[in-house]
């Protein structure tokens, strides 16, 4: 059973917006912010991209995958989590069990604009980042679907403006479970909004 009022996790694609709004979501309210692809650097001493060129994709999905399992297991928590990490199908289910899911959704265009002129993402590193920007994202949006329980548009709004919109829906969600009675209360607070 999920208290939307314990561990929320931001799942979707670079460029989201992930570690700006978990950031100010986390201080909104009064909770630990952990960004996975800082906490990864902290730990290793390295970037994502030198731990891309040592242990390659394979090798980074291993540690991501471990460093989800642990992260997830902690309280009070706003997680950015890396990109890929739903491809994990143990991330997909910690993400599912262990708190609520918000995938931030951005449109193609959104994320090329945001992700151009980084120089720091090894999977933008090749021939044409927009087009595999566009393969990441057929294969990945499923997945975040799959582990999310709210959906959150992040075109045009202000980062302040997405964080009121998570908050009036994290209300609107717990409303809804603490009016179940606790033993029909389903297992997970809020099921995805349609498609």
């Amino acid at each position: 059973m999920i208290n939307v009022r314990d561990n929320l996790f931001l799942v979707g694609m670079m460029g989201a917006g992930k570690s700006a709004v978990g950031r100010q979501l986390a201080a909104r309210l009064g909770r630990t912010f952990v960004d996975a692809d800082h906490e990864m650097q902290a730990r290793t001493g390295v970037s994502i991209a030198m731990i891309f060129d040592v242990e390659g994709e394979a090798g980074f999905r291993k540690r991501e995958e471990q460093l989800i399992d642990e992260l997830t297991q902690r309280e009070g928590l706003v997680l950015a989590t890396g990109g890929g990490a739903v491809l994990s199908s143990s991330s997909r289910a910690w993400l599912k069990e262990r708190g609520l899911a918000i995938y931030l959704h951005a449109t193609l265009h959104d994320l090329w604009l945001r992700t151009r002129n980084d120089r720091t993402r090894p999977l933008l590193d090749c021939a044409d980042p927009k087009r595999r920007l566009e393969e990441l994202m057929l294969v990945r949006d499923p997945l975040y679907r799959e582990v999310a329980a709210l959906v959150v548009e992040t075109g045009r709004p202000s980062v302040s403006r997405l964080v009121d919109c998570i908050a009036s829906r994290l209300d609107a969600v717990e409303d809804r479970v603490s009016s179940v009675d606790p033993v029909d209360r389903p297992a997970r607070a809020a099921t995805p909004p349609p498609r």
